[in-house]
């Protein structure tokens, strides 16, 4: 059987400079590289200013193609303007990478495109799709909506891309609804949830997790730790959960992420009085990531917006539980009261939901079992379903 070919079009997926950014699409695509009959190959294009200083400068140093774990990367750069060239990115992107894509399609032809974020990505792929005359399927994954779908020079593309689409994934049904809401065709919507490395994110013992904490973080073992993960940005909440930790007296917090909110994170910390009790801990790595969910009592995210957050899926695999916002797949995800518990953006609403989530913590191996369907094993042969339907439709 000859193997069914996809060219994935990806503004997010993790390179040497930004190695944490993207990496949950790049283990979608090599979970379904690694299936039989499927060849992947990643065109990840990067934006990069016509003056390329402090972290651009870093960026363009770090775009090197090659294979990574069976999935055939090319990183070609197209020009942005930072803050201004937005209604025209997909433009910009579909310029630039259209001669590539021909290339390769002509030395190897494919037998579908995908984009893996709404926007930029759709429109630029429905581009791609149409010159090479392949079927088009889109991905949705929380910010694309509820961001640039907030936007009338985004939007209009959008719905303009899923018209060309054959399918569009929706990381979530809470998702599929906001995506209809804002004119995508609701019966091209099909669920397509995360994946999880489970050899990875698993329970462990609290205690040795802990002390770990301790050593490598200076993480005091007194007291409940909270983890929140995720980019430090006004979207996620973590001002909310610092706030909600002066209501906490003797909890810990460790801030997972980095980000443009960084700074005034740290001035709420030492305005509070909680520098002693709050802990950041910038990009972690891998390994270090699952450590601190087995150590956490709670991981807190009370974001603004979601899909269906990755972070969620990892800390209840992890055996910890959530204290988490009304947002995208939240309800979804919280089945059962041993996950956690769902608490306004308010930080007494937030400090409350914590407490009664440590007055009656659920075994760490019962929080894991409400992440049991979870796998890029189990997701990826979903999307080789997926893709072999629009194929034959």
């Amino acid at each position: 059987m000859t193997a069914r070919r996809l060219l994935s079009i990806a503004t997010l997926y993790p390179n040497r400079h930004t190695p944490r950014f993207g990496t949950f699409v790049a283990r979608s695509l090599e979970a379904l590289a690694a299936q039989p009959g499927w060849e992947v190959t990643v065109i990840n294009p990067v934006g990069l200013p016509p003056l390329r200083l402090g972290r651009y400068r870093q960026l363009a140093g770090a775009l090197a193609d090659g294979v990574e774990h069976d999935v055939e990367l090319h990183r070609p750069s197209f020009p942005i303007l930072p803050g201004l060239s937005g209604p025209i990115n997909p433009a910009l992107i579909s310029r630039a990478i259209l001669p590539l894509a021909r290339r390769l399609h002509a030395q190897k032809p494919f037998d579908l495109v995908d984009a893996q974020f709404f926007y930029p990505d759709g429109p630029a792929a429905a581009q791609i799709a149409k010159a090479l005359d392949l079927p088009l399927a889109i991905k949705a994954r929380g910010a694309d909506i509820s961001y640039w779908g907030a936007r009338p020079y985004a939007r209009r593309q959008m719905i303009a891309a899923a018209a060309r689409a054959g399918i569009l994934l929706s990381v979530s049904e809470a998702l599929a609804h906001d995506m209809a809401a804002i004119g995508l065709p609701r019966e091209k919507i099909a669920i397509h949830y995360t994946g999880l490395d489970r050899a990875r994110f698993h329970p462990r013992d609290r205690k040795t997790c802990r002390a770990e904490i301790a050593e490598r973080f200076g993480i005091s073992r007194d007291g409940a730790l909270l983890a929140t993960v995720g980019a430090l940005i006004p979207r996620k909440g973590q001002a909310l959960v610092i706030e909600a930790l002066a209501d906490l007296p003797g909890a810990r917090l460790a801030l997972v992420g980095t980000g443009a909110d960084q700074d005034a994170l740290g001035a709420l910390v030492r305005r509070l009085g909680l520098a002693g009790r709050v802990h950041f801990l910038g990009a972690l790595d891998h390994d270090s990531i699952p450590l601190l969910l087995c150590a956490a009592d709670a991981m807190v995210l009370p974001s603004e917006s979601e899909g269906l957050a990755n972070a969620w899926v990892e800390a209840l695999a992890c055996g910890c539980p959530l204290v988490i916002s009304d947002a995208g797949g939240a309800r979804e995800i919280l089945r059962d009261a041993s996950a956690g518990l769902i608490a306004e953006r308010d930080p007494r609403a937030i400090a409350a939901a914590v407490r009664a989530v440590l007055a009656a913590p659920s075994s760490p191996e019962m929080v894991a079992q409400n992440a049991a369907q979870f796998s890029w094993r189990a997701h990826a042969e979903r999307l080789a379903e997926y893709y072999e339907g629009l194929l034959k439709a």
